[in-house]
């Protein structure tokens, strides 16, 4: 079955960075290289996946809050609007 590229263009970012930035004052899920989780509101982000966060939680056995947060894009595996 082939899917026009009309059908996928009006259905899809053209970016996956268009998905991100769509997500803006929404909350985000975050998986680090690292293996931490984190979780908060996506407030800004830039072309190298650089992310500002606020009411983050980092999640774990000890789960930690913070104000506000700025990830490093090249230490992230995945990000998701949740």
């Amino acid at each position: 079955m082939l899917i026009s590229t009309k059908y996928i263009s009006e259905r899809m970012p053209e970016r996956p960075i268009d998905a991100l930035d769509k997500a803006k004052g929404k909350k985000v899920f975050v998986k680090l290289k690292n293996g931490e989780e984190i979780t908060g509101t996506l407030v800004a982000l830039d072309l190298h996946l650089n992310l500002w966060l606020e009411d983050v939680e980092i999640q774990g056995e000890n789960k930690k809050k913070f104000g506000t947060i700025l990830i490093r894009g090249d230490t992230i595996l995945y990000a998701s609007p949740v």
